[in-house]
């Protein structure tokens, strides 16, 4: 399996666990189990009322930061804040209260900088951080947590928003290079939770209706993937959690689809994603590894 295709797994996996999840946003356990037993297709419909395959803001905010990527040729705070500045003016299907707060305000500042605030650890810098991690595959691990700030910045400028961008982009980056589910664990998930504790996800009670909170996002995603062994079975198990279903859908099947790959993803799944939005992703996650591959080579 190459890199490249465990880069496009991941970035199909963002988005089938975004369309998966968005059926049962804000919904919890008990009323998902009642209303479908388990959930477990692209179906579309919940709150904002979706077609079957339709995504979200998590995905494409993830494809505005891409594009902003390839066409700057690296990761870049001004190129991401105008990109999703233009994002947010084409009225897309939901935007988290954050994100619209600190956009307007580098429409008016032109600061690509939110302040710092521990208020804003949200999950919305997490959700759309996967083409730092493709763009940045094989560079300096100072280079790689200075991209990821750059993009969560300009919206989430939080000490568990940065930490939690950059332990998953070196979790993505590990598993796009094959390494096994026990290295991410050990060189990554646990040495999270001994800097910041609150990120603890052992021992505590399995994550039910987890908020956008990104300690509640990180701590759902964690269980549902290190505690399944196959794409399916950790995408089904996260969304059925409920609450902010349709992030921590897209976290954990982005990290899943870099560690299992495409063979990994359903077809049924695959072939009900809205044709354009699986095309963007394919085509999107091509080029930035291409692009890391030669920025690499210059470095």
């Amino acid at each position: 399996m190459t890199t490249t295709d465990r880069a496009v797994a991941a970035y199909l996996g963002l988005a089938i666990g975004d369309a998966m999840g968005a059926t049962v946003e804000f919904m919890t356990p008990r009323e998902i189990a009642a209303k479908y037993r388990i959930h477990d297709t692209l179906t579309g419909g919940g709150w904002l009322h979706l077609k079957p395959g339709q995504v979200t803001d998590d995905t494409t905010m993830s494809l505005a930061l891409g594009s902003s990527i390839l066409a700057h040729g690296s990761v870049d705070a001004l190129a991401a804040a105008h990109a999703f500045d233009a994002w947010m003016r084409a009225k897309p299907v939901d935007i988290g209260n954050t994100v619209r707060r600190n956009l307007l305000q580098f429409r008016n500042t032109g600061n690509p900088e939110a302040p710092c605030s521990e208020h804003d650890a949200g999950n919305g810098a997490l959700m759309r951080v996967l083409p730092v991690a493709l763009a940045t595959l094989n560079h300096s691990e100072d280079a790689i947590r200075a991209a990821c700030r750059a993009q969560g910045h300009v919206t989430h400028n939080s000490s568990l928003s940065d930490a939690a961008c950059e332990t998953l982009v070196f979790m993505i980056q590990d598993a796009l290079l094959g390494r096994e589910k026990n290295h991410l664990l050990h060189q990554h998930a646990h040495p999270l939770v001994t800097r910041h504790p609150e990120f603890k996800f052992r021992g505590i009670r399995p994550s039910s209706n987890p908020s956008g909170y990104v300690v509640d996002t990180v701590q759902a995603v964690f269980q549902a993937f290190f505690d399944t062994d196959d794409f399916r079975s950790c995408l089904v198990d996260v969304v059925n959690r409920g609450g902010d279903a349709d992030t921590t859908g897209a976290i954990a099947s982005m990290l899943a689809g870099a560690l299992y790959g495409l063979e990994a993803i359903p077809d049924v799944w695959r072939n009900t994603l809205n044709a354009d939005i699986r095309h963007s992703c394919e085509a999107q996650a091509r080029a930035l590894i291409q692009l890391a591959d030669e920025s690499a080579k210059t470095a």
